[in-house]
């Protein structure tokens, strides 16, 4: 018997059992959609994450007070913290996480004269309303203060207007800026005429004066969701006396930037008054370095779907393979009236595996199909661009073909052995 025979034969044995056949497949199925759709998810977080956090080049770093943290579930979630560039051996508990104030900011980009692009930046309120006319955003706006290089060395570009003057941001005027999504939602498709205008940002008028690109946004960063003003006016109007200042610094060359940073250190150690014998008390973070941090947190999450989808498939090869001795039960007359004809083992074995190694395929792409489709779908709900990890389909299919083909071996040399007078004369 040719092995196209076989598996002709094979595939109709198969096709003939339909619930059997079916329970298989769902769960092997069950398996891989599991593995393929928590990877196709977390493979377009990567992605998007890569481009939300690529918002400096690899030129660039900040001087924050403390580590940068992701919270998880709010409050009660846990941070993942980004590794520092100090490893502190002796610090001064008095000055463990001291906010940077605005002197200290002030001071450190007056006295920086390494030849570099240095920016001041503070966070404001996290849930602001923006309204205009009888228009409104939802209470989810950030407003971030910046001088006239802090748009740049985060990543945006002015679409329409311009960005901030020098005179602005030290006589704090209320000028804003706009991302792209604040002004669409106030101002309609043609948010250009934003310009200009005069807003309400929570309580607070401001004018229009530009309106960034779109940047895109992902699960985790909503960039276009944004106003930007002067760091003197957040500092006066949304800041508490409790808000950090941060210092971002970008350089012409990327082989440049370990001596941009030792002095970055250094000034920054005499801004903050430190001896020679104390530690730092802030922390450097290189711009390529917090995406990094996040996607090892994602890549772990990804091992845990490994697991999950290991452990389901050793599962569902337990079930193949005693579905595939049920059936060789169900056959022992059909093998023994093959042999009896002058069958080979060969013969038998190839049959019985070839059906186990179909049932399994079948689940495989079955579940592939069902994975990229969920994952995309819970990629979509967080702004995720659509994405076919086509490196775990081919292991997917291969680590099926393998389930498959180990789960009928045995079986199938349980048929191959079997006596063909004795199977003959089975009941």
């Amino acid at each position: 018997m040719k092995l196209t025979d076989n598996f002709v034969l094979a595939w109709r044995t198969v096709m003939g059992n339909k619930l059997r056949t079916a329970i298989t497949v769902a769960i092997i199925a069950f398996g891989i959609m599991a593995l393929v759709g928590i990877i196709t998810a977390i493979e377009a977080m990567n992605n998007s994450l890569r481009d939300s956090f690529s918002t400096m080049g690899a030129n660039a770093f900040s001087i924050r007070f403390r580590e940068r943290r992701f919270n998880f579930g709010g409050d009660g979630g846990s941070d993942v913290t980004q590794s520092k560039t100090n490893k502190p051996k002796k610090i001064r508990k008095s000055n463990t996480g001291r906010i940077i104030t605005y002197q200290q900011a002030k001071l450190f980009k007056a006295l920086y004269k390494y030849p570099a692009t240095v920016s001041i930046g503070i966070n404001g309120s996290r849930n602001t309303v923006i309204t205009h006319e009888n228009k409104k955003t939802n209470p989810n706006v950030s407003i971030n203060g910046g001088d006239e290089n802090y748009l740049q060395l985060n990543g945006y570009e002015i679409a329409f207007g311009r960005n901030f003057s020098k005179a602005e941001v030290e006589s704090g005027q209320s000028v804003c800026v706009l991302g792209k999504d604040v002004a669409y939602k106030l101002f309609g498709s043609r948010y250009d005429r934003a310009l200009e205008k005069v807003i309400r940002v929570g309580s607070n008028k401001y004018r229009v004066i530009g309106i960034t690109k779109e940047k895109g946004s992902s699960s985790f960063l909503q960039a276009d969701n944004i106003v930007f003003s002067t760091y003197t006016n957040i500092r006066h109007t949304f800041a508490n006396r409790t808000q950090s200042f941060s210092l971002a610094i970008m350089v012409p060359d990327v082989n440049s930037m370990p001596m941009a940073i030792g002095e970055a250190e250094g000034i920054f150690r005499i801004v903050r008054g430190l001896a020679v014998t104390e530690e730092n008390n802030f922390y450097v973070d290189k711009s390529d370095s917090l995406a990094e941090t996040f996607i090892k947190l994602l890549g772990t999450i990804s091992a845990a779907a490994g697991a999950i989808g290991f452990i389901t498939l050793i599962g569902a090869a337990i079930g193949l393979m005693n579905i595939m001795l049920v059936a060789v039960t169900e056959r022992t007359k059909e093998v023994g009236l093959i042999k009896a004809l002058g069958g080979r083992k060969g013969a038998i074995r190839a049959q019985f595996l070839f059906e186990s190694t179909i049932i399994s395929l079948i689940g495989a792409l079955i579940g592939i199909m069902l994975g990229v489709i969920i994952g995309n779908i819970v990629g979509s709900l967080m702004d995720t661009p659509f994405f076919i990890p086509w490196g775990i389909i081919s292991i997917g299919i291969i680590i099926c073909s393998i389930v498959g083909f180990a789960a009928g071996l045995y079986p199938a040399m349980k048929a191959a052995k079997l006596d063909p007078i004795v199977a003959l004369r089975y009941e």
